[in-house]
């Protein structure tokens, strides 16, 4: 209640923007995304709020948070947006559109510093969600307190259940005068693609169709494998897994879809997998016409998975009217296995893996060496017990040798030199070995060979974090925060590396990411310590004691012996100022570390605050003297 009384509190009128589609357009150019939005905001955005009396809050690559002190204002800023980038985006091809979504709500905020929190805040961005592409939703309270004074209509969309806002809220969409709705029909009437991308194709994630909720492993792998197969045609545009897995478990508006992605060609399927059978279902859909180009269904043992990758595949290039040249035919048709048992255990493993913690990681190398004792020429299975050791070895630098991780790495460049996976892994072994230069080596190579794998982006943006490179770590870990949206890793790296760079407006935006997308997956698996200590720093950068200690706790009681549960308290209890703490649990984490962590203790600004203790400079000593008898 005391630091209760110390806030400062209003009621104010907050505007959510984001942008439509942002990770698409920022992957299909980057540099002409980034050039456009600034253009918008100087040229449009910032006049159009000012001539309202709005005050912008912050601004993200993606939206921005604006605050205005009449919620009229706010309202009829909205909608001037809306129909001033209709405007601005007429004539542009759908992927160079900026296209934004709004949120307004009338509600309570906490001020601190120019910035705002709270409920009022959280409330607005949800609507901001809700709303269509060029569109604007808003909560009954902006609706009750506009009511006649604008030419707007207000569209009653119900009562809805926000996430982490305890009551349901009332939302309205706006529409013009006269009925004209400012946001664009659901299916557009027509699918227009940049000229080069005539050939161009999202495969949508197929659907599980089994009774099994836990077979969803092997419909995203299906799909996943589909796009790999798809991209390996020069002629054809194909939509990353990342952006396509986005509409994963949403209800399907083909032409919608297309529009977003920037498309013409549209593949859906779905999958069930029960015993020994495989019933696989797919349509290529041309959006421009609304037509089915293509649909089958193949009902078939397990046994001809590949068989029937290989003939869907091959159905789309025909439709499409490509002709493959001969290295591309022989990509296609070049399967990673010959074993069934061998792909399941591997596309179960690589679902283990995500979750990375030590108990799913050991899981996951169980499956992966299940995989290449089935098929012992399995180079992806090689290079997941890589990433599993590395990963594992991390935090547990006994339990697997730097020599075992650089020959499951070998083998797997043996039997594929351009398997991205593997060059990641091996550059993770290198960089614990202290060959840092040959380590940035593996680390770009992997990037240069697949620029949209997760764990290059991550594994590089750490190994820059270790070496103080904070600036260049940042791109890397956005890019890893981008291609998986349930990444909860990389905004509290985001945060730290911002906290070094002394950026507080972008620390606490990451804070804020991290801490929802870490909440998410403590929904999904309570059982995992990792969302729980990693929200934990999320909470302790945004100064929220109580729930940082909570998230801790909860944490150190859900695997009592994860080092990095431990080794992310002491931080916490850093950043809370209670030392003491901090250093008692170092000392029990600091001698079980790897000699890749000395440098990371070392940069980690988390730990500022006791870094000038006895006890602090005494065991970082300790520990770099142990190390150096040991070379």
């Amino acid at each position: 209640m005391k630091i209760e009384g110390l806030l400062e509190r209003r009621l104010t009128a907050i505007l959510a923007a984001d942008v439509v589609g942002y990770s698409r357009l920022m992957g299909t150019d980057e540099a002409g995304t980034l050039s456009a939005m600034k253009r918008h905001r100087r040229e449009f955005l910032e006049p159009k709020i000012a001539n309202h009396k709005g005050r912008v809050v912050k601004l993200a690559g993606d939206g921005m948070l604006v605050e205005f002190s009449s919620v009229v204002n706010a309202v009829a800023c909205a909608a001037e947006i809306q129909r001033g980038m209709l405007a601005r985006n007429e004539g542009l091809p759908r992927s160079r559109r900026i296209e934004l979504r709004i949120g307004v709500h009338l509600g309570d905020v906490i001020v601190e510093d120019g910035d705002i929190f709270g409920d009022g805040v959280n409330v607005a961005a949800r609507l901001e969600g809700l709303a269509e592409p060029s569109g604007i939703a808003v909560s009954a309270s902006v609706r009750d307190h506009v009511g006649s004074r604008l030419d707007l209509g207000f569209v009653d969309k119900g009562e809805h259940a926000l996430k982490n806002i305890a009551a349901s809220v009332r939302v309205y969409t706006i529409s013009f005068g006269g009925g004209v709705a400012v946001q664009k029909p659901a299916e557009p009437t027509a699918v227009t693609v940049e000229p080069g991308y005539e050939l161009s194709v999202a495969v949508l994630p197929f659907t599980n169709m089994s009774q099994d909720p836990e077979q969803e492993y092997f419909s995203d792998g299906i799909t996943e494998d589909i796009i790999t197969d798809l991209s390996k045609i020069s002629r054809l545009h194909v939509v990353a897994r990342n952006t396509v897995f986005t509409y994963k478990g949403k209800p399907v508006k083909v032409k919608q879809i297309a529009q977003e992605l920037g498309v013409r060609f549209i593949l859906e399927g779905s999958v069930r997998k029960v015993g020994e059978r495989v019933r696989i279902t797919g349509q290529l859909i041309d959006a421009q016409t609304g037509g089915h180009l293509w649909a089958d269904r193949y009902d078939r043992e397990l046994t001809d998975i590949f068989t029937i990758q290989d003939e869907i595949t091959h159905a789309i290039v025909d439709q499409l009217r490509i002709k493959l040249l001969p290295e591309e035919k022989k990509a296609i048709e070049s399967d990673p296995t010959t074993s069934v048992e061998a792909y399941t255990y591997y596309l179960r493993g690589r679902q283990f893996s995500r979750t990375w913690t030590r108990p799913y990681l050991l899981l996951a190398r169980r499956m992966f060496l299940k995989a290449v004792e089935l098929d012992p020429k399995y180079a992806r299975a090689y290079a997941g017990i890589a990433e599993c050791e590395c990963a594992i070895r991390d935090w547990h630098e006994k339990e697997f040798s730097l020599d075992s991780i650089l020959e499951m790495s070998a083998r797997a460049l043996a039997l594929d030199s351009n398997l991205a996976e593997a060059h990641a892994s091996r550059g993770l072994a290198l960089n614990h070995q202290g060959q840092t230069e040959e380590a940035g080596r593996e680390f770009r190579q992997a990037l240069a060979l697949d620029p949209s794998l997760y764990e290059a982006n991550l594994y590089y943006g750490r190994f820059l974090f270790a070496l103080g490179r904070f600036q260049e770590a940042v791109g890397f870990f956005q890019r890893a925060a981008e291609i998986r949206p349930d990444d909860y890793f990389s905004p509290i790296h985001l945060m730290g590396c911002y906290f070094s760079l002394g950026m507080e407006t972008e620390r606490q935006r990451w804070a804020r990411i991290g801490i929802e997308r870490a909440e998410r997956a403590l929904e999904r698996h309570p059982e995992n310590a990792s969302p729980a200590h990693r929200g934990a720093l999320a909470l302790a950068h945004m100064g929220e004691p109580e729930r940082a200690k909570e998230w801790v706790t909860r944490a150190l009681a859900i695997d009592p012996d994860d080092v990095v549960a431990q080794y992310n308290a002491a931080c916490v209890y850093s950043l809370l100022g209670e030392g003491e703490r901090a250093l008692d649990l170092l000392e029990t984490v600091v001698p079980q570390s790897s000699c890749y962590h000395l440098h990371w203790f070392q940069q980690d600004s988390d730990l500022d605050a006791i870094r000038d203790h006895p006890r602090f400079r005494a065991l970082l000593d300790a520990f770099g003297n142990q190390e150096a008898a040991t070379r």
